[in-house]
């Protein structure tokens, strides 16, 4: 099974996408208001970053899960 890889990257209107590597196309977009910028003093990227982490990973789970069950039915 081939590995999709993705990427983080900052758009010129100040959200945070994730997208597949070679594409520009946005699968998911983040963006801060500026009082939650202001809050997190330079620090957003990181926790887009953890966010799309968490993200992925719960993706990952529902197709194990989605597996597991369609396994169960055969």
């Amino acid at each position: 099974m081939a590995l999709t890889e993705f990427e983080l990257i900052m758009l010129d209107n100040g959200e945070v996408a994730l997208q597949r590597s070679g594409s520009d196309k946005a699968l998911v977009r983040i963006k801060f208001s500026g009082e939650v910028l202001d809050y997190l003093g330079g620090k957003h990227l990181e926790v887009a970053k953890n966010m799309m982490d968490a993200g992925l990973q719960a993706v990952f789970e529902i197709n194990e899960e989605n597996d597991v069950v369609g396994f169960a039915k055969d």
